[in-house]
């Protein structure tokens, strides 16, 4: 049931981004639930299905993993709530369902430090209230039926509950997206075929302007020294839409603020960095209206190529989006499946769609992507982020897939990519040049195309000595940050890269991928 509602979702995931007024207008509400729900399924496709408490911790795990935006932190509390109301059951009827839709409502508002109502936790109130409703010994089917009745009915009062979606004339986004998971579950129990996505021809986000907190910065930490609570205290102060919750041992937050880079560095000094996410909610609301000018033109020229490409980091993430490319988040630790992929390209409009894997680990997943989509679309095998840059600096959405596969292959083979990591466990390795490395889990390693060449030092030294060994005449380095440095740290390194290389020209940007101090490119 929730896999079919993860699809009905996807459905009318454009559908509820048009809805999306609050609390900020940035138009990714269905969307964000939706990608939340992919990361459910993927947990519950390699979860032991025959026994409960596996498919509760999938739930749990998977909504927490892949939460993105508010809509989808709180998404994942509510089935966080859920899922532990079922996690002892040997079979699930109405009345157990009704139960996790309760505990699903109170884990919700549970999560939220001021609940507001109009919201998701209004409508997911309704659900449990509906739920609830249904005679005693009501099977599932009239559950699901008595709480979409009343979840339905709250959901049609939002706009009376909060201003900005009477102002927009429209219902709470995140409720609708809720209430299309109810509504896949019960369409999978009666059978019922996945509906035609409806057309979009107009967006809220129209009517509003840019807010005060210029980024959305989300982080996933694991081994956190300090209680939930603490955090929540060191993030308060940076902005607001604040939520920082747990489940399965792991942190997640979410805040709306102008200082990602510094937010990010001072969580990060308690407790290991997982993922990151900082959108740029100004380039979100004004892309949302170049899609709603799209939207209301009757015929639009489909291109001849789009471009996907796979990346984390928001520097990197917003460097892709500025070379015309849609984003698939993963990368080295998180590799999207199949279907992420297929979703994405799907979203393209263009006749054939270039996919850029940037990842060995994800090339196997983008090539049976390519495969399903019959010929829609092409393949790039780049191998690391900086192959991935170096090809979609060679993309042009005028000219055909085929022709520029060469240009963009060509263009991939004339970045050097550097990676700096830590080490995960204790080993030695010999390298491609015959150098044994004795390594100790946490020191610093650095791998130069995929391949690791250095071990030892600080990040730092490690840039600098993988730079002096591969350094043949290029012209341009690009240093990005990972979640944990700090600006003067970038500019600190580029110092030292210019002195060291003074004929080359040296950019320092924050945003790299998460789990890297560093990643560098040499072009």
């Amino acid at each position: 049931m929730l896999r079919y509602a993860t699809d009905w979702l996807g459905v009318y995931r454009e559908q509820v981004n048009a809805l999306n007024v609050y609390p900020v207008p940035d138009g990714d509400t269905g969307t964000n639930m939706h990608l939340t729900m992919q990361s459910v399924r993927r947990e519950l496709d390699t979860c032991e299905q025959d026994a409960m408490p596996s498919v509760a911790r999938a739930i749990s795990y998977g909504a927490l993993l892949g939460a993105r935006g508010n809509s989808g932190v709180i998404l994942s509390q509510l089935l966080k709530g859920f899922a532990e109301a079922l996690r002892d059951a040997a079979t699930v009827d109405g009345a157990l369902l009704t139960r996790a839709f309760q505990a699903a409502q109170k884990t919700g508002y549970g999560a939220v430090m001021k609940p507001v109502e109009g919201t998701i936790l209004t409508v997911a109130r309704g659900v449990a209230e509906g739920a609830a409703s249904a005679p005693a010994g009501a099977d599932i089917e009239t559950v699901l039926e008595q709480a979409l009745f009343r979840g339905q009915a709250l959901l049609d009062q939002t706009p009376d509950m909060l201003p900005a979606l009477k102002q927009a004339g429209v219902i709470d986004s995140g409720g609708q997206g809720y209430l299309y998971l109810v509504e896949g579950m019960l369409a999978q129990l009666r059978g019922e075929a996945l509906p035609p996505a409806p057309e979009v021809t107009s967006y809220a986000q129209q009517q509003f302007e840019h807010e005060e907190f210029g980024f959305c910065t989300e982080f996933l930490m694991s081994e956190a020294t300090e209680p939930i609570e603490k955090i929540r205290e060191l993030v308060t102060p940076f902005g607001d839409s604040l939520l920082v919750v747990g489940a399965e041992g792991y942190v997640k937050g979410h805040i709306h603020t102008n200082e990602p880079d510094q937010l990010l560095a001072t969580v990060g000094r308690y407790g290991k960095m997982l993922k990151t996410k900082v959108e740029d909610m100004a380039e979100q609301h004004t892309e949302i209206l170049g899609m709603a000018g799209a939207a209301a033109r009757a015929e639009e020229e489909v291109p001849p190529s789009g471009l996907v490409a796979v990346a984390n980091g928001y520097g990197l993430v917003k460097l892709f989006r500025s070379l015309g490319a849609r984003i698939v988040s993963g990368g080295q630790t998180a590799n999207p499946s199949v279907q992420d992929i297929v979703d994405a390209v799907r979203s393209v409009s263009a006749e054939k769609v270039i996919i850029l894997p940037n990842n060995k680990n994800v090339l196997m997943a983008a090539e049976k992507a390519m495969e399903l989509m019959e010929g829609r679309a092409v393949v790039i095998p780049t191998r690391t982020l900086g192959q991935g840059i170096g090809a979609a600096l060679a993309f042009q959405p005028d000219t055909d897939a085929q022709e520029l596969k060469d240009a963009m292959t060509e263009g991939a083979g004339n970045v050097t990519t550097f990676e700096v990591t830590r080490a995960s466990r204790t080993t030695n390795i010999t390298t491609k040049t015959g150098q044994t490395l004795d390594i100790k889990e946490g020191d610093v390693i650095g791998l130069q195309d995929d391949e690791l060449v250095q071990a030892g030092g600080t990040p730092e030294d490690s840039v600098l000595a993988m730079l002096n060994g591969a350094y043949a005449g290029q012209e341009i380095v690009t240093v990005f940050g990972g979640p944990q440095k700090t600006q003067d740290d970038l500019d600190a390194l580029a110092a030292k890269i210019s002195g060291a290389f003074p004929m080359v020209e040296v950019e320092a940007h924050a945003g790299g991928p998460d789990l890297y101090d560093y990643l560098v490119t040499l072009e």
